[in-house]
């Protein structure tokens, strides 16, 4: 080992921190500890017999399988696009395959938007709080990350303007406005129609990109579906990400970029540096899924299975937290919000749960970019078994009444 390794180093490395729920989850893994921490799919949810019969007829073809086995295009496997792009034409959306690239999840579709947009020192704008996954890729880069206040609606577009506004002032345009509108993680709000083309509107007015994370957005169990900003949009101003990892399976690592053709061309640059292709083989396992019309069913499957998890665990916060305890009811997705009195950090509170209840959550503060955020968590309720989060809840809730 040389002995200067830190002078070694990159800017950009040093910079970087490991993320909290990951590690996390490497603390609770022992079977006594009930987990609300990761943003898991149920096991119980994964197609595992259509799956082996999908991959015992590529592998029995020919043809297939020396597809499936082989280099594949940086843009994706052409099948697999083409079942996406007719999926998303049927949501609404006016795209051909020239406006999607397959990425290896949709966490290295954050990546390569950092890489594709960020200088250090740039200015983005992001939901306070947002999903730390994007953070911490936009901190990799350098982004400097100022934050916008949600409320009911999502992003607030007031507070966007007067942000932008004030950047404007200061000669500061931001790259691009990081929104996840439908069940939004962490907070598991949904952003209104309206609230969707008001930021829009501000992206236009402003000229700045918009990111639209969308991993969850079928995952609904009450309330109408909204529009995507992509759709709303219509000119190229919105970047939409996708992924299978919450829908079909997260072993895969399969998600997509929706964008303009000029936007698309710079991922598949991007990406050529970085992984040449997302495996070819689990891309060909995915399109055979979608084609045979599988995917509809499993997800009617994931939202029976999810909606009950979290109606359960929302009449528990009901009878059981003490008062002032708030928390968000969202309308679908995997996540929802715990806000606790202002003089509760949930960073001491969280080293208590699991040491004197074995129940675990994630403290909020990581999600929020200007460190506020102490005084809330992350609740997921889509892994862990209907039995086990009602025994986790209660161990929460016996924690919570401690410290309160």
């Amino acid at each position: 080992m040389i002995k200067d390794l830190n002078g070694a180093l990159s800017v950009g490395v040093k910079g970087m921190k490991r993320s909290a729920i990951r590690e996390l989850l490497k603390l609770v893994s022992r079977p006594e500890i009930i987990s609300f921490a990761g943003g898991l799919p149920s096991p119980d949810s994964f197609p595992r017999q259509e799956l082996k019969q999908i991959m015992m007829d590529i592998m029995d073809d020919e043809k297939e399988s020396s597809i499936a086995l082989q280099y594949g295009a940086t843009e994706g496997d052409i099948l697999l696009r083409e079942q996406l792009v007719s999926r998303y034409r049927q949501q609404g959306l006016d795209i051909t395959t020239e406006n999607l690239i397959i990425t290896t999840a949709s966490q290295q579709a954050l990546d390569l938007v950092a890489k594709i947009f960020i200088n250090r020192g740039d200015t983005i704008l992001v939901g306070l709080p947002s999903y730390l996954g994007g953070l911490s890729a936009f901190n990799s880069y350098g982004a400097k990350i100022d934050g916008i206040p949600l409320d009911e609606d999502g992003m607030s577009a007031e507070l966007l303007e007067k942000k932008l506004e004030e950047l404007k002032q200061q000669n500061v345009k931001p790259k691009f406005i990081y929104v996840i509108p439908d069940f939004q993680n962490p907070a598991g709000i949904t952003m209104s129609e309206s609230r969707r083309e008001e930021i829009i509107a501000l992206g236009h007015k402003y000229d700045v990109l918009i990111l639209e994370d969308s991993p969850y957005r079928e995952l609904r169990f009450i309330g109408e579906h909204q529009k995507t900003m992509y759709e709303l949009d219509g000119t190229g101003h919105v970047i939409l990400l996708g992924t299978f990892s919450k829908l079909f399976v997260p072993g895969f690592r399969i998600g997509w970029v929706i964008a303009h053709p000029e936007i698309v061309d710079k991922f598949v640059v991007a990406k050529q540096a970085t992984d040449l292709c997302t495996p070819p083989f689990n891309q060909r396992i995915a399109a055979r899924y979608l084609e045979k019309g599988l995917l509809d069913v499993n997800i009617k499957k994931i939202i029976q299975m999810y909606s009950v998890k979290q109606r359960t665990m929302l009449d528990l916060f009901e009878q059981h937290m003490p008062e002032g305890v708030s928390w968000t009811k969202p309308e679908g997705g995997l996540f929802l919000m715990v806000t606790l009195p202002k003089h509760i950090n949930t960073n001491d509170m969280l080293v208590k749960a699991i040491q004197e209840e074995n129940v675990a959550f994630v403290a909020g503060q990581s999600f929020f970019c200007d460190g506020s955020g102490t005084n809330t968590m992350r609740i997921n309720f889509s892994y862990a078994s209907n039995e086990k989060n009602i025994e986790g809840i209660h161990r929460l809730v016996n924690i919570i009444k401690k410290e309160i």
